[in-house]
């Protein structure tokens, strides 16, 4: 599979924040570029945008400013810097793990976007590597979800940047994450199984991503395309009192939500997930009760050195078993 090409932009990186490229129609009910941007974003100030254009804030695919009279159709596309909002601190810190001139490894804690997206701009792990390191570069080779923790990676320059993104695309890279749920009332570890399959499972249905829904849509009537192998660590206690099931997941694929998906459909769904396998009303972030769920490993063979590589998270999740209170005979795998 060739990899794409991104398209240049004319801007850098400016405060670790990268430009906004904003595709303009060919043609329309409106005279000029700036007609339409004023019509694209008609909750924005008008005046404020049409200045904007006269202060040469607009710029094509060469650099040079877009003028407010510039006609509809003369570019296919525009960049220019969003106005950064004031955001609320996230208040949790990425740790780096590993850094050389190709790659950069972290650990992320829960609530930090990957990248800007929505509210969060300044607050997300990459503007803050791009800011911590000096390296307008930097770029996400996967993603974890903003509710999830754990190990994420990043390209730290553009010429090596192919070669890891391809270890994805070709599903070279073992992961392993962990998760805890509430235990489910009928759990026997003597005789351990999940939704009627005996423990570890391997789980697959059909997972669809539609456009404009928060959720995926789980198709039964359809040949899977996801798979998870689903691995029980141990039973308990956690610290807060709560009885809980804490699971290894081995993704055999990356489909949106597979995870939280496969242990909503075993019964288990995870601790702090408001997505399944109800959709919660939206509400403030409970920092007292993430998602119980963390990217724990990173495996593959480097595509420029041939050595095996292996990144393992330090973080653990809060409401995991106490090792202590852990249940007489619940545990049943190392």
């Amino acid at each position: 599979m060739m990899v794409p090409v991104p398209m240049p932009s004319p801007l850098p990186v400016k405060n670790g924040v990268g430009p906004t490229r904003l595709r303009v129609p060919t043609s329309g009910p409106w005279a000029t570029i700036a007609e339409f941007v004023v019509a694209r974003f008609d909750h924005l100030d008008s005046d404020d945008l049409y200045r904007r254009f006269d202060d040469g804030e607009i710029v094509d695919i060469d650099g040079r400013p877009v003028g407010r009279g510039t006609a509809l159709g003369a570019h296919t596309f525009v960049w220019y810097y969003r106005d950064l909002p004031v955001e609320e601190p996230v208040p949790f810190h990425e740790e780096i793990l590993y850094v050389d001139d190709d790659l950069v490894v972290i650990d992320k804690p829960h609530f930090l976007p990957t990248t800007p997206g929505g509210r969060y701009l300044r607050e997300s792990a990459l503007v803050r590597l791009r800011t911590r390191l000096d390296n307008p570069d930097l770029t996400p080779i996967h993603r974890l979800d903003r509710a999830t923790a754990g190990l994420v990676m990043f390209s730290a320059r553009p010429a090596t940047r192919g070669a890891y993104q391809s270890l994805f695309e070709k599903r070279r890279v073992t992961k392993v994450y962990e998760a805890v749920s509430a235990r489910p009332p009928e759990w026997d570890p003597a005789a351990p199984e999940l939704a009627g399959h005996p423990v570890p499972v391997r789980y697959r249905n059909h997972i669809e991503a539609r456009r404009g829904e928060l959720r995926v849509v789980v198709d039964d009537t359809r040949e899977p395309n996801s798979e998870t192998e689903v691995e029980v660590l141990g039973a308990g206690v956690s610290g807060s009192g709560r009885a809980v099931l804490h699971t290894l997941l081995r993704p055999h694929t990356g489909r949106m939500h597979q995870l939280r998906v496969h242990l909503a459909a075993l019964g288990i769904g995870i601790l702090g997930d408001r997505w399944y396998p109800e959709l919660l009303p939206e509400a403030p972030d409970d920092h007292s009760l993430p998602l119980q769920l963390l990217a724990r490993q990173l495996e593959f063979t480097d595509p420029l050195s041939g050595r095996t590589r292996r990144f393992t998270t330090r973080r653990i999740l809060s409401e995991a078993p106490v090792p202590d209170v852990l249940t007489s005979g619940e545990r049943t795998s190392q």
